[in-house]
């Protein structure tokens, strides 16, 4: 199945936010035998262009390159890596987790340490650790060593996972959020042949800390309509209500009505949804999740973009690892490519 091959090579790239070279450049390759046009701006952004017919509507598909990670912040006499975090991160998942410090030397392992539970306090073992209270040992000796090594302050840092296949309809990965996207929005390239309409597909930078990259690629394209492609939390595991995540694994993807930074324009979400059921296939509805999307910022461009989202259900999203289904991912391939092809008639 080329979606897994295609998501396993962008899941296992390091791309924290700010430092998306080595996605950049797999969404380079991938994109390029689908496009007419490709390229980057100055900020990073990966920008495909499939022509259309002349003075049909430009749709702008986002997917956003990088990944929540850590920088490194300070380098002590021992030779211990104190960091920052990129984008959100939960401290209570840091500890004890295997990272890669990707220096210009080339990727050193590392594994996030704290004082030992044995010595500490048993008032000190009910806290969470902050981050700063933690700090990255790659087996150096000093400061120095940890320099000769190619350390330096800004390094960024990711963590050390790697993809697998889980059960007959799963896989397992590093930054799903949003490698999916990028995986999906490749996949339909794939599939629009011929468009009426003409497609920029941006794979954009510095989402995780603002939003940054669409910001400007979409001032520069300027689209008719906008359509991010993202993951959303799938509530289906213990101990999650249904009203606080209602979207769940293998139940198609998730259409946005409204979030913190957005609320789908009518004749997008209509669009979205008259595709999923002229396709027949799963999809789900989903409104009131604290967070947003490339899409926030596409539709303020300028004068306005009606924009809206297409999200794949994934589990553990902006932790080390996530799990979504194949299915779902097929699926919203499939609603992308159609809903593209179903814009003249909306717009």
């Amino acid at each position: 199945m080329a979606i897994v091959e295609t998501l396993e090579k962008l899941s296992n790239a390091c791309g924290v936010a700010g430092r998306e070279d080595e996605v950049r450049k797999i969404m380079k390759e991938l994109l390029k035998p689908h496009v007419d046009e490709l390229s980057e701006d100055k900020l990073g952004n990966v920008i495909g262009v499939k022509k259309g017919k002349k003075n049909a509507p430009k749709v702008m598909l986002a997917a956003h390159m990088d990944e929540i990670g850590l920088f490194v912040k300070t380098i002590s006499k021992e030779g211990f890596l104190q960091f920052t975090k990129i984008g959100g991160i939960d401290d209570r998942i840091l500890l004890a987790q295997k990272v890669m410090v990707h220096t210009e030397k080339g990727p050193l392992h590392g594994i996030i340490g704290s004082k030992p539970p044995h010595i500490q306090k048993e008032e000190e073992r009910k806290k969470v650790l902050t981050f700063d209270e933690l700090f990255i040992d790659i087996g150096a000796e000093s400061q120095e060593e940890a320099r000769k090594m190619g350390v330096k302050i800004g390094d960024p840092v990711s963590f050390d996972v790697k993809f697998a296949k889980m059960g007959n309809d799963a896989v397992v990965g590093k930054a799903f959020d949003d490698r999916v996207g990028c995986a999906v929005m490749i996949e339909a390239m794939k599939l629009l042949k011929e468009t009426d309409c003409t497609v920029y597909a941006v794979g954009t930078v510095q989402e995780e800390v603002g939003l940054r990259g669409a910001t400007v690629a979409a001032f520069g394209i300027y689209p008719d309509v906008g359509i991010a492609l993202d993951v959303t939390v799938a509530g289906d595991v213990p101990g999650v209500k249904e009203v606080e995540a209602p979207v769940k694994m293998r139940k198609g993807p998730a259409i946005e009505i409204a979030d913190m930074g957005l609320i789908t324009h009518p004749k997008v979400l209509r669009l979205l949804v008259e595709a999923a059921e002229e396709i027949n296939i799963p999809y789900q509805l989903e409104t009131g999740l604290p967070g947003s999307t490339d899409a926030a910022r596409i539709a303020l461009t300028r004068e306005g973009v009606p924009s809206g989202v297409i999200s794949v259900p994934t589990r553990y999203i902006h932790s080390p690892v996530s799990l979504v289904s194949l299915k779902d991912l097929e699926n919203t391939v499939k609603l992308t490519a159609t809903a593209v092809q179903k814009i003249p008639k909306h717009f």
